[in-house]
């Protein structure tokens, strides 16, 4: 069986996963709406009846809930559910990882390879991501990479579209590549006509949007690059056993080693608010540096800027920081990106918006468009 394919639950590993998924959701879609309700009628109003104001910013509306029942209930049902989430799915990898080293080691072996895997061991991971477990997952992205195991990827690849559900974002199965399909619709609408010869997507993790790309521009030379080396063989795998022809890499994105100006398409999804407040901008100077003279730039992350935001989820987002493996989630949604991206050396060409690549909830959507400032320079 395919490598993409393997993932498969008992019927009890399906049910627990699901009564996961369905505590999440409620979570989600019923406690956080009775939350804010409760801010707004009960909450806000005695602040106001002592402070003669409205509390200001994250850190004092956290004092105004944090001894609230209903909020410590939705924060002990966030936790324990995350601790869940890990604990149903890593059941089903656990059980299935002799399966999973059985396919990696057909593939290995096989004297034909379409695309190519580089690995290093030894590469320094830059804090926080070195020292936080990202989401809480156990033994964090980076579990066995001296060893070329695949359970940290196993593991990222069973929970993200529970969570992504539970969410209200666009949802899939793991062994779906639908994403590069999306956001290769998404470059054309940013960038009509690009035909990328090219493609480099930043953070790749374990290769759905990669292998996507890929496959939605059959012609372009593509490559994955993440600091998880888990994640990048898992990446390799899965494409060498659908016959998709990808290089993944393990390395840094603020310092890939890839020639400069020779990807006319770079792409990121969810990696800038995995990152911290001086890697954001060196990744969008290797991104500056990395781009050709009429390429596209484009990045898909959390829609939580505090402008779009009423105050209880400013407060839920701070307890992300604080209790969840989200060490950027705030520092990110408080970055001015086009600045940013003007600092990185993108100038006129950078934009931020909003907007969903596969329907459901928005997405925020930044880059740099060379293709359209291209165009307009030479009409002039």
């Amino acid at each position: 069986m395919q490598i993409h394919k393997l993932y498969q639950p008992s019927r009890d590993e399906r049910a627990r996963q699901a009564f996961v998924g369905a505590l999440k959701t409620e979570i989600s879609q019923g406690l956080e709406p009775q939350l804010t309700e409760r801010y707004e009628n009960v909450l806000l109003p005695d602040f106001r009846k002592e402070h003669g104001r409205a509390p200001e910013g994250r850190q004092e509306g956290t004092s105004v809930f944090e001894q609230d029942p209903l909020y410590r209930l939705w924060a002990s049902a966030t936790y324990k559910s995350q601790n869940l989430l890990w604990e149903s799915v890593g059941d089903t990898v656990d059980r299935l990882i002799d399966a999973y080293n059985e396919r990696a080691a057909e593939i290995d072996a096989s004297p034909s390879k379409l695309g190519s895997l580089t690995l290093n061991p030894g590469l320094e991971k830059p804090d926080p991501i070195a020292q936080v477990e990202i989401h809480r997952q156990p033994g964090g992205y980076f579990l066995g990479d001296e060893t070329g195991a695949l359970n940290a990827a196993l593991l990222y690849m069973g929970t993200t579209e529970i969570y992504r559900a539970a969410k209200g974002f666009s949802a899939s199965d793991s062994g779906s590549t639908d994403v590069g399909h999306q956001y290769a619709a998404m470059a054309q609408r940013f960038a009509p006509g690009l035909k990328p010869r090219r493609i480099l997507d930043l953070g790749c993790g374990v290769g759905h949007l990669t292998i996507g790309l890929k496959e939605a521009f059959p012609d372009a030379e593509v490559f994955g690059v993440d600091l998880s080396g888990s994640f990048v063989r898992t990446g390799h795998l899965w494409a060498e056993d659908m016959g998709v022809a990808v290089e993944f890499l393990q390395a840094d994105a603020a310092d890939t080693g890839l020639e400069a100006g020779s990807f006319d398409l770079i792409v990121s999804q969810i990696l800038f608010h995995e990152t911290w407040h001086d890697k954001l901008p060196a990744i969008m100077a290797e991104a500056n540096r990395l781009l050709s003279s009429d390429g596209l730039f484009f990045n898909v992350d959390i829609p939580y800027q505090p402008e779009r935001l009423n105050m209880t989820q400013l407060v839920m987002n701070a307890w992300q920081v604080q209790h969840n493996g989200e060490p950027f989630w705030t520092g990110f949604a408080d970055t001015d990106v086009k600045s940013a991206l003007a600092q990185a050396g993108f100038g006129q060409a950078a934009f931020a918006t909003y907007a969903a690549p596969g329907g459901g909830r928005e997405y925020f959507i930044f880059g740099a468009n060379r293709a359209e400032t291209s165009s307009e320079a030479s009409a002039a």
